[in-house]
């Protein structure tokens, strides 16, 4: 569904990217590990047309992304829920909720996705009428998935889902992801630093350090490697 082929980028004279290679199959869930400034963020905004490539191909279903526009991206089917949220606190969950689904003009089915968010995570059913802001860190996360949901994304990117919770509402969010990834078929890309819990959800991992692809295998396989969790992964 995915293929990344040498991709490079910068933010100004920072290289961010140094030539990565990645793919990532249609219905599966894919990880991307390393620590701070691996370039794990950038890898997808890259994808979605938020930091500009200055050399290589990020090809879509076989089109090449590169070069369209974040919204032009959205509307070929791939959404991703940023790092720390980044919801409108004065609006309220509805509201954020609705803004997901923007580029949409299938009016009928909205609905009924707004529906399947609220099974998805209850919570944002109750919460519907207040400010994004007043909910707790999981819930805004909840909120920021669903809001990802909203626009009917074929390929979802996460970009560090856990970051701010604990361990326990974590485990709940990551069951979440395998559930719409199983039951709704959506292929997942998630930049993770919980290695040891990307690792228990994904099927195929990357590890990147400095811009650069350093080791790819199955995700069973680096789970399962001491040299390399000591080395790598840190657990």
């Amino acid at each position: 569904m995915l293929k990344l082929t040498e991709v490079h980028a910068s933010y100004g004279p920072v290289v961010a990217l140094r030539g990565v290679s990645l793919f990532v199959p249609e219905g599966g869930i894919v990880a991307v590990l390393g620590a701070n400034g691996a370039g794990k963020s950038s890898t997808l905004r890259a994808i979605s047309g938020l930091l500009r490539c200055s050399q290589g191909a990020i090809e879509f279903e076989g089109r090449r992304v590169e070069r369209l526009q974040p919204e032009q991206i959205v509307q070929l089917g791939i959404s991703q829920v940023p790092e720390g949220r980044e919801l409108f606190a004065g609006m309220t969950v509805y509201e954020n909720l609705m803004l997901g689904a923007y580029s949409r003009s299938d009016r009928p089915a909205i609905q009924s996705d707004l529906d399947r968010v609220y099974g998805y995570f209850p919570i944002l059913a109750e919460r519907r009428n207040r400010p994004a802001g007043s909910l707790s860190g999981g819930e805004q996360q909840m909120l920021a998935i669903g809001r990802g949901l909203m626009s009917k994304p074929r390929l979802l990117l996460l970009d560090e889902p856990s970051v701010g919770l604990a361990p326990l509402l974590v485990r709940d969010i990551f069951r979440i992801i395998r559930t719409i990834n199983q039951e709704e078929g959506i292929t997942i890309l998630l930049v993770e630093q919980d290695a040891s819990m990307a690792l228990e959800l994904a099927q195929h991992a990357y590890l990147l350090e400095t811009g650069t692809v350093v080791l790819d295998d199955s995700a069973e396989k680096l789970r399962n490697d001491e040299a390399v969790r000591k080395s790598y992964l840190g657990y």
